[in-house]
This record gives C-alpha cells, structure tokens and sequence, in this order.
C-alpha cells in the first residue's frame, strides 16, 4: 500500500516548523525526520495526516559533542553517527553497545535518535537507553523551548508527550555510571524486541554499588525505569542472593502484553530470568575487588 495524499513541506529552520505545525489541527501534521517508522505507518495507512513538516534541511540538529559535563545530540541525529562516536563510545558505553541492536544497517544510516525517542515504541532500544541515562530532552513550540525529563516523556505507547506544534530539538544526557549491561530477547537480530534489559552503576572500592538504574523494555506500555528493583540493589555488592531478590521483584512494576511476538506470560516468565543475567553481566564487568 502506499499513503493517502499528502501536502508536503520543507521547513528550513525550528521557527518555521513550529509554525507550519500549528497551521494545522491537532493530529493533523507531523514532522518528519528519518521517516522510518512514519513513512511506513503512513504507507500501511495506520495513520492518516493531512501533512509532513520535513526537518532534514534544517541546521545544527544533527550534531552530537560535549556541554560541560554533558553529552548533546541534535534530534535529527542519525543513528549510524551515534554507533560511530568515539565520544558516545568512551562517555556513553551503554547507548553505544545498544545503537547496534537496533533494526539494521538501512535503518541505522537513515533512522534518527529524535525521531525513535517521539515515536515512542516501548519496545525501542533509544527510548530504553535515553531513559536509563537519565536524559533530558528540549522541545520547541510556538511559546519557546522548554525542557521534559525522559522520565516524563511518555503518557502511554506511542504517545510522547509534547504538544502537536511542538518539536523535539536536543536531546541531553549527563554522566553515565561507569558499568553497564544490555540484554534483549528477539526473533531475529534487529527485530522488535520481545523484552530488553539495561542496567548501569559504580563500583565502589569496598565492593558496593552505587547510582544503579534499571530499565526494562517491551513488558510495559513504555519503557520502564524500575525503581523499585534500584532500591533493592542499590548499596549492595550485587551478590547471588541480592540479584535473585532484585529479580523476583520484576512483577511488581512490569505489566506485559500479548502480541504476534509472545505471550503476556511467556514475557513476564522472562523477564526475572534476564533482569538477573543483566545484573550478573554488569557485577562481572567491573573489576574484582579484593
């Protein structure tokens, strides 16, 4: 199939498409930046817009380096640049090692980091990953920027919460825990995940672990950023028996679906199993101490 027609604008700088955006009715418009996943919704007609704001033309949002301690990406980053950054690589481990688990070559070149984080797929590994890191992300409207935490971006699948004349335009994280691990379940490499799992933290010098942050993707309407689990970690030196409690805890913050890719228990009978391989994966990559 392909897309009902469509009017089609080109905006050339965040100005411009803000106000192309509030020329319409909500719902109506919606930008476009890599289009992976709206052009073939569009095609699919699962959804229905009377007009695409196309982005790509305008300037700064593609760029990713250092503000301070922070680390900033324009929204019109492709995904391909975030799985090449050396600075991604040695500030941000934990997005590097997942960027390579989304979709594949074609995707990544062409798919941006602003455009996965909008479109909010739960099962997405950017969102996950964003949400784990902490980031903060700045929209822009017709009254100014302001800034949401990834924490907050979400009022359900699919739906992030900014307004129909708002863009998404920077995407900041700040400094990432030292250790990480990432875990998902797939069909196949670079489909949607069935359930992923990222985990970051210190390491002090007496053992303990400290800043522990727990994300779990696919089992919940959004991307889940398990609080209660960090509470059980946190301060611990991540032994057997605390990586056992920490996983039995999953069900209390996960509320998985059924869907042509599993089961609502197939997902929740794995999710303990890969919270605990996670969390034995982050003990392992820290050194040993003694």
């Amino acid at each position: 199939m392909k897309s009902a027609p469509i009017k089609y604008h080109r905006a050339t700088s965040v100005e411009e498409a803000v106000q192309l955006l509030s020329e319409y009715e909500p719902g109506e418009a919606r930008v476009l930046a890599g289009g992976q996943n709206l052009v073939a919704m569009l095609n699919m007609r699962l959804w229905r817009l009377t007009a695409l704001i196309d982005v790509n033309a305008i300037p700064g949002l593609s760029v990713i380096e250092p503000r301070g301690n922070d680390i900033v990406f324009g929204a019109l980053t492709r995904h391909a640049m975030v799985e090449h950054s050396e600075l991604v690589a040695k500030r941000l481990p934990l997005l590097s090692t997942m960027i390579r688990h989304v979709a594949d070559r074609q995707v990544r070149n062409r798919g941006t980091l602003g455009g996965s984080l909008v479109h909010g797929d739960p099962s997405a590994e950017m969102p996950l990953g964003c949400l784990v890191l902490n980031a903060r992300l700045h929209v822009h409207g017709p009254n100014g920027s302001r800034e949401i935490a990834m924490e907050d971006f979400y009022d359900g699948p699919y739906a992030a919460a900014i307004e129909p004349d708002e863009m998404l335009t920077r995407i900041e994280i700040p400094p990432a825990p030292r250790h990480h691990a990432f875990m998902e379940v797939v069909r196949r490499h670079g489909d949607f995940c069935v359930l992923s799992v990222a985990v970051v933290g210190d390491q002090k010098d007496d053992g303990t672990w400290q800043n522990v942050r727990i994300g779990l993707g696919g089992l919940s309407e959004t991307p889940v950023l398990a609080h209660a689990l960090m509470e059980i970690a946190e301060g611990t030196t991540l032994s057997d028996e605390v990586i056992a409690r920490t996983a039995a805890a999953v069900g209390s913050v996960i509320d998985p679906a059924s869907d042509f890719r599993a089961s609502a228990e197939y997902r929740a009978h794995l999710a303990p199993v890969y919270v605990e391989r996670a969390l034995k994966a982050l003990r392992t990559s820290a050194p040993a101490v003694h």
